[in-house]
């Protein structure tokens, strides 16, 4: 708040609240010709309403020889706002004139006053008194150290104390540094600076992790968006060729994700099996039978069974989804995880847990985790589907044919696992059902 009052022979005389909880602080300036005087008068004020206006202090002081214009531009720009933070009120007024010109002055009167500034405006540095009745400068600074929006707060202490442990505990308790009193104008402005400009640093510097770490997650967001555009692009043109299979991709997805998080919950290979990979091979499962692409229409879409060369050329999807995996991946010149897993799975789904299986005749836990997980999500809905050459099973029938291919088609714990788990694998069959 700003005022002009004429007064005698004076040129102007300019007045300057400045109003923090408990504490006003009026500035009088007088200026004859060029020379420039400040009275501050400070007040207690216990609350709004109530104000003591008798005059704690007169602070009477010759100021600087000023020009005729004023430059604002320091004014104009944003200034490092400083908390002084003292009970008594000279000192106060003699410390906010030393900063004034330079940087935003809010002063408190005591401890609690000043944790309430804290909380309501950003502060970029804060001087605190040592010995305060009732909470001492170390309790505040404690207290500030704790907040979110004040560990980064520089503390520079004001004391009278200079022995050594004094000190040492002041640090203890997040103190940036002390200042002796009685305090030197020009030692006090170099350590504020010092500290505002350490902590001008630091506050890049997390301005600049906080962007990366944003740019990472941004990052990282649109590689599984591609993923995930890639991977239905892919299993779309599947679709194109085998039509009749409706939501078998859903399905086999569902029943992957079912036993991945079964297995997760039984601690069951911890090291591979972990929320991330959950996720990698539920994206990744619609490509099992991406090679399919490349199998003739006469064979793929046949309506009766299939003659012993046919069934060896419908086996050949196995290597040729896998093979155009590869070559994708060659393409980038780098390895994904979600690729590796894609190739498991379109390469090793057939292969069976007593080496039957094709295309490489793998055994046991020789046999990828995902191609076995694939393996049994998708027979089971291949027995429960209706297709041209057959008529769907019932559920009950589907799991007796997956019991008696445990250990031999299939691996022993996903079965016992997928008994586990038994109503959802039929919520799933019937949520997507064609």
């Amino acid at each position: 708040m700003f005022f002009r009052v004429f007064e005698g022979n004076l040129r102007y005389n300019t007045c300057k609240f400045d109003i923090v909880e408990g504490v006003i602080m009026l500035h009088y300036f007088v200026q004859k010709i060029r020379i420039k005087y400040q009275h501050t008068i400070i007040m207690e004020a216990q609350n709004w309403i109530n104000i003591n206006c008798r005059p704690r202090i007169i602070v009477r002081r010759k100021l600087i020889e000023i020009p005729w214009m004023l430059s604002t531009e320091n004014y104009l720009k944003k200034r490092p706002t400083i908390l002084v933070v003292d009970d008594t009120p000279e000192n106060l007024a003699f410390i906010s004139e030393i900063l004034k010109y330079k940087y935003e002055v809010k002063v408190a009167i005591n401890g609690k006053t000043a944790l309430t500034i804290v909380d309501r405006f950003s502060i970029d540095l804060i001087l605190l008194d040592v010995i305060m009745p009732g909470m001492n400068g170390y309790e505040v600074c404690r207290q500030i150290k704790a907040k979110k929006n004040g560990h980064s707060i520089p503390v520079i202490f004001l004391t009278s104390k200079s022995k050594a442990k004094d000190q040492e505990f002041g640090f203890s308790v997040g103190a940036a540094d002390y200042i002796n009193k009685p305090m030197s104008p020009p030692i006090t402005m170099a350590r504020i600076n010092i500290h505002l400009e350490n902590k001008a640093s630091s506050d890049f510097l997390h301005d600049q992790n906080a962007f990366l770490e944003t740019e990472v997650q941004r990052r990282v967001k649109e590689l599984s968006v591609i993923q995930d555009v890639t991977i239905n692009a892919l299993t779309g043109l599947a679709e194109t060729r085998h039509k009749e299979t409706g939501n078998h991709i859903v399905r086999t997805q569902y029943y992957v994700k079912i036993l991945a998080d079964q297995l997760y919950l039984h601690g069951k290979d911890p090291k591979i099996v972990t929320q991330e990979y959950i996720t990698m091979v539920f994206k990744t499962a619609p490509l099992h039978d991406i090679g399919k692409v490349g199998i003739p229409d006469s064979i793929l879409l046949k309506p009766g069974e299939l003659t012993t060369k046919e069934f060896e050329i419908m086996k050949s999807h196995a290597k040729l989804g896998y093979d155009a995996i590869v070559k994708a991946e060659y393409e980038v010149d780098s390895e994904y995880p979600f690729l590796n897993s894609a190739k498991e799975i379109a390469l090793g789904h057939h292969e069976k847990w007593d080496g039957s299986g094709y295309p490489s005749g793998l055994s046991e836990e020789d046999i990828p985790l995902s191609a076995r997980l694939m393996a049994v999500a998708d027979v089971f809905d291949a027995l429960v589907s209706k297709r041209v050459y057959k008529e769907a099973m019932t559920h009950d029938e589907a799991f007796e044919i997956i019991n008696e291919g445990r250990g031999t088609h299939f691996d022993p714990l996903l079965v016992d696992i997928m008994f586990e788990r038994r109503n959802d694998f039929i919520h799933i069959s019937e949520k997507y059902k064609d």
